[in-house]
């Protein structure tokens, strides 16, 4: 048994969220999902607001465990009341999408602010989103702009997705395709599928870089790969350009690009 186990069992919160985290990501022996909602519990019973969110995200996704709204709710409300910004992110997911609660725009954008306003990147992305989508408040994409990009800046990449995607199409800030190219890139290389496949396009247009077809092939592929297919148009016109060879070698870069991606799952849990 190791250290972290050890403490784990003698009731340390952040231990057991680790441990949490851990079964969820399926590293070590005999680790799977109900193992991992059992650490969450157990955490989150001694008052620990990752463990509380981490449950709640378990019972939101039944993962371990039958899908469970109310509590999901209860326990995000106690990690709010902790004052928790991740909490105030997954309260305002339930009130947008109606959740075990009755769907609303404006409630969801209360959480997201809060969350937001207290750092969350996930909240400060979603509230770019409803100011984007004028959902709760009416649309300003230079508000949307402005969120988006605080998110982008904190390494969010939906964040950094979603400002490369204002900047290619010139709304609410000024176009540009070399910014647009960056923050696609920074989303693409923590996994972000429609970023990777706006990425390959830029490389197939030459668009904020030198063109290159190969290069785009490898991104788009890439997405396709972890189930994306809303690129898979301009990999039959790729293929029309490219190699054999070329063609080979950017499956070979894409397979490394999923083999990564595995390393970044542990973002998705509360710490």
């Amino acid at each position: 048994m190791t250290k972290v186990q050890n403490l784990a069992q003698s009731g340390h919160a952040f231990e057991q969220n680790q441990l949490g985290i851990v079964s969820m990501l399926v590293v070590g022996p005999d680790l799977d999902a109900k193992e991992a909602l059992a650490w969450f519990e157990r955490a989150a019973q001694r008052g620990y607001p990752p463990a509380e969110v981490n449950l709640a995200v378990m019972y939101i996704n039944g993962w371990g465990t039958p899908v469970n709204y109310a509590g999901a709710l209860k326990w995000l409300n106690r990690a709010a009341g902790q004052h928790f910004a991740r909490a105030y992110y997954n309260l305002g997911i339930l009130y947008l999408g109606g959740k075990g609660v009755r769907q609303d725009n404006e409630e969801a954008f209360r959480w997201f602010q809060k969350g937001a306003e207290t750092g969350d990147s996930s909240a400060q992305t979603n509230l770019g989103y409803m100011y984007d989508q004028g959902l709760g408040r009416p649309r300003d994409v230079a508000t949307a702009a402005k969120w988006y990009r605080q998110a982008a800046e904190g390494g969010n990449p939906l964040g950094e997705n979603n400002l490369a995607d204002l900047y290619l199409r010139g709304e609410g800030l000024k176009q540009d395709d070399s910014a647009a190219f960056f923050w696609f890139q920074q989303a693409a290389l923590q996994g972000h599928t429609g970023a990777r496949i706006k990425l390959g396009y830029m490389y197939a247009e030459g668009r904020g870089a030198a063109k290159d077809p190969t290069t785009a092939y490898a991104w788009i592929k890439a997405a396709q790969m972890a189930g994306d297919a809303r690129g898979n148009d301009m990999l039959i016109q790729l293929e029309k350009v490219l190699s054999a060879e070329q063609i080979t070698l950017a499956r070979e870069h894409a397979m490394k690009m999923q083999h990564a991606d595995a390393n970044l799952s542990a973002k998705n849990f509360a710490q």
